[in-house]
């Protein structure tokens, strides 16, 4: 029998996942607080009821959201609902999604429990058809953003602002929608060069867009997700809020990066037999098929790769990962290649990642959940979780910024935020 402190992830996770702390999780559940703290720190073994009890929060979070939600968002270039991930376990209603491509949209569906249509080209909707909201999330594409003097602009009669600053970009869209609406809060995610890019005149538009033409109190941070999942992915988190309030985002605490998970807790077993990956069930023991092994040629052609740029003193190349290590990005690219995360193999050319691993490096996949659907074809699979968010990084972003939801009237619901991460 395994020592007690093997469940330790086990019941601790399980308790995370469903969103529920100690104290609220004895008041439901009738286990006394002392006896939960011993689940925690593996001091005990927890009872199978436990375990269900919490299985079933958890199955529960995927059923639609009650008809008086704590507050009501709408989930923007989707992608396969990473933010959605994020804000639902808070109590928060989806009452509107935007992802233009169709076999995001399959995944999607097949993860969540969806009672509207999910819309395709944001360009083409009028911000009125979108039902009213308190949260707005987007993690919208960066496109270059054409800046032209305001001189020329008076010259050729053109508008100023960011009617015309973003005009034919995506950020565009996410602005007049939340002119016209006015939520109390967004949360917007891009990489993390957005805040570089051409020379920092890009964020400076959006910038001035959010709070000089749209009045929001805007705070933004760059995170990296390495503290939560074995992958160095550094993203920008832009928060804002209509209402004047004390929110500070740097005094987030992000967890330790050097105690943070390593790939092993996300890969398959090292040794089995070759079987396929199912698209929509992937158990924690099954074994990699060997079509993820690279052939020989490729293998080949990607270390001369990397030696002629070495030579050259460029830093290009392939990412050789052993179990222990912290992976590179994760790139919508994977499935060209897998140049950026190859797992060393034993007597065996390295391999690349399935699509269930990278379901779970990006944390959409995690134990005591059920297993998250991949419906399409592995090359879209990949295309998928590499313009994905790091669902765990998400979580913590919304758990903390969860009690300014509400800033102005606040509702029974904002009341529990308020109460429960205050």
């Amino acid at each position: 029998m395994p020592p007690a402190s093997a469940d330790l992830s086990e019941f601790s996770g399980l308790r995370q996942q469903a969103g529920i702390s100690i104290d609220e999780l004895s008041d439901q559940s009738g286990f006394s607080v002392r006896q939960l703290y011993r689940y925690e720190r593996g001091e005990s073994r927890p009872r199978k009821t436990m375990i269900h009890f919490l299985q079933e929060k958890i199955r529960n979070s995927r059923k639609p959201s009650p008809e008086t939600p704590a507050f009501r968002f709408i989930d923007l270039f989707a992608g396969i609902g990473g933010l959605r991930r994020g804000f639902e376990p808070l109590g928060g209603r989806c009452v509107y999604t935007g992802e233009w491509d169709e076999y995001a949209q399959q995944t999607y569906l097949a993860n969540f429990a969806c009672d509207h249509p999910i819309a395709g080209d944001i360009r083409k909707v009028e911000a009125a058809e979108i039902p009213p909201h308190d949260v707005l999330l987007a993690g919208f594409p960066c496109q270059p953003f054409s800046i032209a003097g305001v001189s020329k602009k008076n010259a050729l009669n053109r508008p100023h602002g960011f009617r015309c600053d973003t005009q034919g970009t995506l950020f565009f869209d996410v602005a007049r929608i939340l002119e016209h609406h006015r939520p109390r809060a967004f949360l917007l995610e891009n990489v993390k060069n957005l805040v570089n890019h051409d020379r920092g005149r890009t964020f400076g538009i959006i910038h001035r867009t959010l709070t000089g033409d749209l009045g929001y109190q805007v705070h933004w941070r760059v995170v990296d997700a390495k503290s939560w999942a074995p992958q160095h992915r550094e993203r920008i988190f832009i928060v804002g809020f209509r209402e004047k309030n004390d929110f500070v985002f740097d005094d987030m605490e992000i967890p330790d990066p050097l105690r943070g998970p390593k790939l092993e807790s996300v890969l398959h077993p090292e040794d089995g037999s070759e079987v396929e990956e199912p698209p929509y069930t992937q158990g924690p023991q099954a074994k990699v098929s060997g079509k993820y092994t690279l052939s020989t040629h490729l293998w080949s052609y990607l270390k001369d790769y990397a030696e002629k740029h070495r030579a050259r003193g460029n830093g290009f190349g392939y990412g050789l990962f052993d179990r222990g290590d912290v992976a590179r990005t994760l790139s919508a690219r994977y499935y060209k290649d897998g140049s950026e995360i190859l797992i060393r193999q034993k007597r065996r050319n390295p391999r690349r990642l399935t699509p269930r691993e990278c379901a779970r490096l990006m944390g959409f996949d995690r134990p005591g959940q059920a297993p998250f659907r991949i419906p399409v074809s592995d090359t879209r699979a990949y295309k998928q979780f590499g313009n994905a968010v790091v669902v765990p990084v998400v979580e913590a972003v919304a758990r903390y910024i969860a009690p300014w939801i509400g800033a102005g009237e606040e509702t029974e619901g904002v009341r529990q935020l308020r109460l429960r991460f205050g």
